[in-house]
């Protein structure tokens, strides 16, 4: 059952928070609208869509600021507590630093629970609308979305190949579809300059399309200038674009792992990262809120202003941590469990020794 000490510092961290990220959000809109303003109205994107836009901005950004203004908004008002000796006051009364902590670890299980849903179904959902808007009117016409070095098995014996694939405009280059037999011996090789996507006659148009078959020991060469055929893959199985596990939910995006897992996709720790991000989020809540009260509930010198200090430096430092580990396990086969996990074991220890010397 609460306590009135309970409500009492419940209702702060709260309250404090949910002020910091309504103050945030519309500052992030506003500095976003004065950027690209000459762009909406260039591309003479609507109104409506400009609003639809803003509102799943708004759920994105503060899905990606939600742990650190947590982290702000703790320091904050805690330390208001220690400056008018409200912390001396409750401790001085007989309750414990551990008891005095409750409320805290309250707020950080209520805060966790929200990033959690927001993160695994809400946000997903915003980022396919929010970043649709990005290309069609922010990116248009750059090679943002034209990723390069494309591999993907499609099953045991097929793989195919491009050297950069634009998703706006459906083709690939340098295309290869390779088959093997049952003895990894190559069976036939297909290539072309490109491979488009001609969504009105549902097939794939190759351009200087080549097909070398291996039987009985013999190569047969077949060429022609353009070919238009079937494929059993899908055009999205040539590269899925950079942002695609933002736009899964819990369960699509486990399923989408398993089967580029399948198909032997070389840029699936991306995706595993992400996953796991999900995960580490809520947990982190814990962590920055164990970290943000052994700071800030000790009265000093420099008063709030001294441990909001202490605090940036501290989120800084776990911002960069997080980065380079899931930089590492992104481009070098670094694990993405050791990417998510290390920085927050790492801060994790740190708050505990912060804390205990915060008891004493």
């Amino acid at each position: 059952m609460l306590t009135i000490l309970d409500k009492y510092i419940l209702k702060r961290y709260v309250a404090t928070f949910l002020g910091i990220l309504l103050l945030f959000i519309p500052i992030g809109i506003m500095i976003s609208l004065a950027e690209k303003i000459g762009k909406i109205i260039d591309n003479e994107a609507p109104l409506g869509e400009v609003i639809m836009f803003y509102g799943n901005f708004s759920l994105v950004l503060g899905n990606l600021l939600m742990p650190i203004l947590l982290f702000l908004s703790i320091i904050f008002f805690t330390s208001k507590l220690a400056s008018n000796t409200e912390i001396v006051a409750m401790l001085s009364s007989g309750i414990s630093y551990r008891r005095f902590l409750r409320p805290y670890f309250l707020g950080a299980a209520i805060v966790a629970v929200l990033i959690f849903f927001m993160g695994q179904f809400i946000v997903p959902n915003a980022s396919i609308g929010f970043n649709e808007f990005e290309y069609k009117y922010f990116k248009k016409g750059r090679q943002t979305r034209q990723t390069t070095n494309i591999f993907n098995q499609l099953n045991e014996k097929d793989f195919i190949y491009v050297s950069s694939f634009d998703p706006d405009r459906k083709i690939g280059y340098n295309f290869t579809y390779e088959r093997f037999d049952g003895d990894d011996e190559l069976v036939f090789k297909i290539s072309a300059a490109n491979i488009r996507w001609v969504e009105k006659d549902s097939v794939y148009r190759l351009t200087s399309y080549t097909k070398r078959k291996i039987r009985e020991g013999h190569e047969l060469v077949e060429t022609k200038r353009r070919l238009d055929t079937l494929f059993t893959f899908q055009i999205g199985d040539l590269t899925p674009v950079s942002y695609v596990a933002d736009t899964k939910n819990l369960f699509e995006l486990n399923d989408f792992i398993e089967d580029q897992r399948k198909k032997g996709a070389a840029n699936i720790n991306t995706y595993i990262l992400a996953k796991y991000k999900r995960w580490a989020l809520p947990i982190a809540a814990f962590i920055l809120t164990i970290i943000a009260v052994a700071v800030s509930s000790v009265k000093r010198r420099g008063g709030m202003g001294f441990n909001l200090l202490v605090g940036i430096a501290l989120g800084m430092v776990y911002i960069f941590f997080d980065r380079i580990f899931g930089t590492l396990a992104e481009q070098s086969g670094f694990s993405p469990l050791l990417a998510v996990l290390i920085p927050n074991v790492v801060f994790g220890v740190i708050g505990l020794y912060l804390l205990q010397k915060a008891k004493r």
